[in-house]
């Protein structure tokens, strides 16, 4: 199995006008994506929490060099103290970082397309001069629904707001929703449209760790309508990819699971 990420990154820019390279180079990291996650999937509990970490990661980063590659021009901050100053800005405006240690690990890289998904931003996970000074002025964002602690999920800017009893958002994390094309159900034995409910629901069962679920593993599953639940996943792509479930990336999944206990709300809107 071939996981190098060469991008042929050179021979794109150097044809920026010949859209049949561009849209061969989106495709080859997209596969390359693909094979990341597979074989996350298959090493399954055979590998340690801190090789499924740098999978994660490696996963995260993949998407992000594609979004690089593929056309954003501004390159990406290398100062460990400009980096340090994003995560600590975004801990501080309630996204889920880790440490405010100019790595921009697994979690920051996530929390840097959060933000981009809330400010409306183009999704490419890429810590950029620009990013880092919209950073310093912008606010947390305000929840939907006010009353006692729930959860909010905007399936338009794919984001997930934990929101306090005192109505404001206490933290955010990326997540990826139903993507809205067709996939066979074995449950059903039939074709199912691959779409995320929306409306009040609330959370009804828990499994705490892994299940292997029809289509594949997912962890800390927090059910709240049916087979439909938020859980944590290696993939969380920009865009909606799941089969209809909240995926939220590993790393964020075991707190989150704790922070939502039975009968709690949870809003789903576009």
């Amino acid at each position: 199995m071939q996981l190098s990420l060469r991008l042929r990154v050179i021979a794109v820019r150097s044809c920026k006008s010949c859209s049949g390279r561009r849209h061969l180079l989106r495709a080859e990291m997209g596969e390359r994506e693909k094979i990341l996650v597979q074989l996350y999937k298959a090493m399954g509990n055979t590998i340690s929490n801190s090789i499924r970490t740098i999978f994660s990661a490696v996963i995260v980063i993949a998407a992000a060099m594609s979004a690089v590659a593929l056309g954003n021009a501004e390159p990406a901050i290398q100062s460990k103290s400009q980096i340090a100053e994003a995560e600590q800005l975004l801990a501080e405006l309630g996204y889920m970082t880790e440490n405010a240690d100019g790595r921009l690990d697994f979690m920051s890289r996530h929390a840097v397309m959060a933000f981009q998904k809330v400010q409306g931003l183009k999704r490419t996970g890429v810590l950029t001069a620009s990013l880092l000074e919209k950073m310093r002025t912008a606010i947390t964002p305000e929840a939907k629904y006010g009353g006692a602690a729930h959860i909010e999920v905007d399936l338009t800017r794919q984001v997930l707001f934990m929101v306090g009893d005192d109505g404001k958002v206490d933290l955010i994390v990326p997540i990826s929703s139903g993507n809205g094309e067709k996939y066979w159900d074995k449950t059903t034995q039939k074709f199912e449209v691959a779409s995320t409910p929306r409306g009040e629901f609330k959370i009804q069962r828990k499994v705490n760790g892994t299940r292997k679920a029809p289509l594949g593993s997912i962890y800390y599953p927090s059910y709240f309508l049916r087979g439909w639940a938020v859980h944590g996943s290696p993939s969380i792509p920009p865009k909606p990819a799941s089969h209809g479930c909240v995926r939220v990336p590993r790393g964020a999944d075991k707190l989150l699971f704790k922070q939502m206990p039975i009968g709690m709300s949870i809003y789903l809107y576009d």
